[in-house]
C-alpha cells in the first residue's frame, strides 16, 4: 500500500528528491507555493494518511506511517531523498530518520516540529490534549472545530483574513478521518528522538518562522542546527514561501554539492 503524491520536476537528473509532507490537517497541495523556487529539483508532495487523497488510508502509529512512506518511494524509484516536513510531517520525517527504513536518505528539514517529550507526565496532560481535540473534531460542527483549532497560541501570528482561509481550505477534510490521524501519530506516543537525532550522520536542522518562538526556542534547548524565515510564524512555508525555499536550499545544497552532477548555485 502506497500513499497518493505527486510528482514535479521528475525529468531533473542528478540531485536528490525532495520529499515534502505536511501537517495536520494539510495536503500535497500546501507546498504549491515554492514551486517557482523549486524549478531546479525533482520533488514529491506526499498526501499523509487521513488526508488529501490518502483520506481513506489509516495508520496505527508512527511505524505504520514510516512504513508506508517507505512503500511509497520505492513504489516511485527514489532511491536518495530529502525529507522536508512542516509539524506533524517534520515529526514523521524525524521517526522516519531514526526508526524507519532510512536507506537513500540525504538530510532532514524540518518546520514547527517536536523532536518528541522528555516525561511521562507531559505525555499524560499531551495525550489529554489530543482526545479532547479529536472528540472535538468529530462532534462540533467542523467548521466551528476549525476555527477553534486555529485560535490555539501557536497560530497567533495568523491575521484574521488568513485564519479564515485556513478555516475554508481546511474544510474539505473528513473530520473522522483527521481525528483518527491525530490519535495514532498524537505527541504522546511518538518516541523522544532527541538521542538519535543527535547521532545521526545526516544534515539535520530546524526552519522555524522568525515569530515562532515556541520551535525556535526548542530547537535552540534541543541543541539542533536552526535556521529563521523572516516574516513568517508557526506556518513559515505559507507565510514566506519564497524565504523559506531560498533557506531551505541553502541547507540542502550545502552538504550535497559533492554528490550531485549539476552546478546547485
Amino acid at each position: 500500500m502506497t500513499l497518493a503524491c505527486t510528482r514535479l520536476n521528475a525529468d531533473v537528473k542528478g540531485r536528490p528528491w525532495l520529499v515534502f509532507l505536511h501537517g495536520l490537517l494539510g495536503s500535497a497541495d500546501d507546498w504549491q507555493p515554492l514551486f517557482a523556487e523549486l524549478s531546479g529539483w525533482p520533488c514529491l508532495l506526499v498526501d499523509l494518511p487521513g488526508h488529501g487523497r490518502s483520506a481513506s488510508l489509516t495508520a496505527a502509529g508512527f511505524a505504520d506511517v514510516s512504513q508506508l512512506l517507505t512503500d511509497t518511494l520505492h513504489g516511485q524509484g527514489i532511491t536518495r531523498y530529502w525529507l522536508i516536513g512542516y509539524s506533524l510531517g517534520g515529526r514523521i520525517s524525524l521517526y522516519h530518520a531514526c526508526q524507519g527504513d532510512a536507506r537513500g536518505l540525504q538530510g532532514v528539514l524540518v518546520e514547527g516540529a517536536h523532536p518528541g517529550l522528555t516525561c511521562q507526565a507531559a505525555r499524560a496532560q499531551r495525550r489529554h490534549h489530543d482526545q479532547q481535540w479529536a472528540t472535538r473534531f468529530v462532534q462540533l460542527p467542523w467548521k466551528q472545530a476549525l476555527t477553534n483549532w486555529y485560535r490555539q497560541p501557536v497560530f497567533d501570528s495568523l491575521t484574521d483574513a488568513q485564519r479564515q482561509k485556513l478555516i475554508l481550505l481546511r474544510e474539505a477534510n473528513s473530520p473522522h478521518a483527521v481525528a483518527a490521524m491525530l490519535a495514532a501519530t498524537s505527541l504522546s506516543v511518538q518516541p523522544d528522538l532527541r538521542l538519535k537525532l543527535h547521532q545521526l550522520s545526516l544534515p539535520l536542522a530546524w526552519l522555524c518562522g522568525s515569530a515562532d518562538t515556541k520551535f525556535i526556542t526548542l530547537a535552540q534547548q534541543s541543541g539542533f542546527e536552526l535556521r529563521t524565515v523572516a516574516n513568517a510564524g508557526h506556518n513559515a512555508h505559507r507565510d514566506n514561501p519564497a524565504e523559506f525555499a531560498r533557506q531551505a536550499l541553502a541547507f540542502i545544497t550545502s552538504p550535497v554539492l559533492k554528490d550531485v552532477e549539476h552546478d546547485l548555485s
